[in-house]
């Protein structure tokens, strides 16, 4: 039994864990007692206890009720499996989550259904509030089976990247009218609505049909004592890349079967120099232009005054949009990229703290919670001048900003980086004290606790 002066949230996580907003949940969740509440999770899962994609794993020493999707994984018809297995908001033809977009309203009453049962599980009619993350049949479940419980939905992005690629192609997929019609719905029948920017709520707006200024703006956070600076130089340095890269590989993973780039003692001779380890880390989802970081490193690195290599961390296994960074390492010739393959993100801290620079040339991304990772450990940044990342970072002081898709001005932006490391510490300096002042998951965490209490006294 809960002591009396604490209250409940149930968070609905639709998705099984592996982008951002799973470890935003993660770690918000884990702070909200320190403010006050006890959180419980009804979430998505896919694959077997110790996966990074198991809900009960990825989510551990939570309160945890899982949906899985694992039998639908490789099911003829994942779509047909009991329960249905997820669908996204991006299009990845082959991939067994298909778009929201093309899929009709049997799979989607069926959705609706199991979610009811696992809010249900966790909870929800007991809470005071539920915090339900992205806008997706969890909304319409909460609605039909809890509708007294007040409602904060937090937008993480992509249900916004979907409603654009609607507006500017309407016959793009089968279902999409239906589709828009259930987000704004959803949006508007929600207590309060939850964004990371300014730039977020302006699209909301447009996209939404919402009003900017009913939204609440709360920034995604970073645990400041996990990720912090804990530099990796010399012999360190080289044997945390000779574990990642030679005998511990897991390297890339074109469908789903497990396949990796095993490197060898000799490749490491890029990190024994001394020179900045540059640092990617996400999915290789088409908007993160991964394939354009390669080219624009292949061509700053004939402009390099030392050696750089380039750490590809990510890639969730069997995903890629565009082309694989393997085929464009490939056709460009580029030495030095290395692929260091899909990680623990409790790994995390240990690879930022063994480089010198986080690069993401991500155009479409909501928020950027790697780049306030990175920073947090005392590195600058590179990054887009759009959405979430142009309200992060300070170009010239904590990092640098190009245009979108720009590889001459994002080739340019690493030579800098590259040559200048008096220039790159000053910035990694100052992107450490402000994250601080403005990111910090204890501060995150009590300003949500807020809108709980806001919306459980209305």
């Amino acid at each position: 039994m809960r002591p009396a002066d604490r209250r409940r949230v149930v968070m609905g996580l639709f998705f099984f864990p592996r982008g951002g907003s799973s470890h935003a949940a993660r770690q918000l969740a884990a702070a909200l007692p320190a403010a006050g509440w006890d959180a419980a999770l009804a979430a998505g899962s896919v694959g077997a206890p110790g996966e990074l994609t198991n809900a009960a794993s990825f989510y551990a020493g939570l309160d945890v009720t899982a949906v899985d999707y694992t039998p639908g994984r490789y099911a003829p018809d994942p779509l047909a499996a009991d329960p249905p297995f997820q669908p996204s908001f991006e299009d990845r033809p082959g991939a067994p989550d298909r778009v929201f977009a093309a899929v009709g309203d049997g799979p989607y009453e069926r959705l609706v259904e199991v979610w009811e049962q696992a809010l249900g599980g966790a909870g929800a009619g007991h809470a005071e509030v539920l915090h339900l993350h992205h806008l997706t049949p969890v909304n319409e479940a909460a609605a039909r089976s809890f509708p007294r419980v007040p409602v904060l939905v937090q937008l993480h992005g992509t249900e916004l990247g979907m409603l654009q690629e609607i507006e500017d192609d309407p016959g793009c997929w089968p279902h999409a009218d239906a589709w828009v019609k259930r987000l704004r719905r959803w949006a508007a029948a929600s207590d309060r609505l939850m964004v990371p920017s300014l730039d977020a709520a302006e699209r909301a707006g447009r996209l939404l049909g919402v009003d900017p200024a009913a939204t609440v703006r709360v920034p995604n956070s970073v645990d400041v004592e996990r990720f912090d600076r804990r530099p990796l130089t010399g012999e360190a340095r080289l044997a945390h890349w000779r574990r990642w890269l030679v005998e511990d590989p897991k390297g890339w993973d074109r469908s789903g079967v497990p396949g990796s780039v095993r490197y060898h003692e000799r490749d490491l001779a890029a990190f024994a120099g001394g020179g900045p380890v540059l640092l990617y880390s996400g999915r290789y989802t088409a908007v993160k232009r991964v394939p354009l970081l390669v080219r624009a490193y292949a061509e700053a690195r004939r402009r390099f005054t030392v050696r750089a290599p380039l750490v590809l961390l990510g890639g969730f296994p069997g995903e890629f949009e565009d082309r694989h960074p393997i085929d464009v390492i490939g056709e460009e010739g580029v030495p030095d990229v290395f692929l260091a393959g899909w990680r623990d993100h409790d790994l995390l801290p240990a690879a930022l703290n063994a480089a010198d620079l986080l690069v993401l040339p991500s155009v479409r991304e909501q928020f950027g919670l790697v780049l306030i990772e990175a920073m947090a450990c005392g590195l600058p940044v590179v990054a887009v001048d759009a959405h979430g990342p142009a309200g992060i970072v300070e170009s010239g002081r904590t990092g640098w900003l190009v245009p979108p898709d720009d590889q001459a001005a994002l080739a340019e932006a690493l030579v800098e980086a590259v040559n200048h490391p008096a220039e790159r510490a000053r910035r990694g300096t100052a992107a450490w004290h402000a994250v601080r002042a403005r990111y910090s998951l204890a501060g995150v965490a009590t300003a949500v606790a807020a809108v709980y209490q806001g919306l459980a006294n209305a």
